[in-house]
């Protein structure tokens, strides 16, 4: 039997929570410098792994910039919402990244989370903060799969759940 997805550990990633008025015009041309990309819509990613912004709660983002690029990115932030109430946090070394894809992806997750990933229910562009097994995580939808966020302090449980759910048994049969 070959395993139905592969885990891989991602490369460091700048990651920057955002928390204001997402609705506010300055937040929003505020991600369009840092991202590239306009505020998404609950439940929804916008961009790539490299660069982009997640959904997070209705006052929250996540915004993924390169690594070595999150200084500059907060101080742009900083200027652009300016006399306005917001918050922005470095949690790069706070989080890992792990990436799963594969044919058996959306099996690897449906195993671990309480998350509809029927392709009728959850597509590319998608995200979700949920529970993976025993922790806290978020996971968006790319072409090539999913891309996983934890804390750091339970990265090394949350490869091994992810790789046990991509190496053992079969696929679950649900998104045939």
């Amino acid at each position: 039997m070959s395993d139905m997805a592969v885990v891989t550990r991602a490369d460091a990633r700048g990651m920057i929570t955002l928390r204001g008025d997402l609705s506010s015009a300055k937040m929003k041309k505020a991600v369009k410098a840092a991202t590239g990309q306009a505020v998404p819509t609950s439940g929804q990613f916008l961009g790539n792994g490299d660069k982009g912004v997640a959904w997070m709660s209705p006052d929250e983002l996540l915004l993924i910039v390169p690594y070595d690029s999150v200084t500059t990115s907060i101080d742009a932030v900083n200027k652009a919402l300016a006399k306005t109430h917001f918050l922005t946090v470095d949690v790069s070394d706070a989080r890992a990244v792990f990436t799963v894809s594969g044919d058996g992806a959306r099996d690897v997750l449906a195993r671990l989370c309480p998350v509809d990933l029927h392709p009728d229910s959850f597509g590319v562009g998608q995200a979700r903060r949920t529970r993976l097994a025993q922790i806290a995580a978020a996971f968006w939808m790319h072409e090539d799969g999913f891309d996983v966020v934890c804390f750091r302090s339970v990265a090394d449980y949350a490869h091994g759940v992810l790789t046990r759910a991509a190496t053992t048994g079969a696929k679950t049969g649900f998104f045939a």
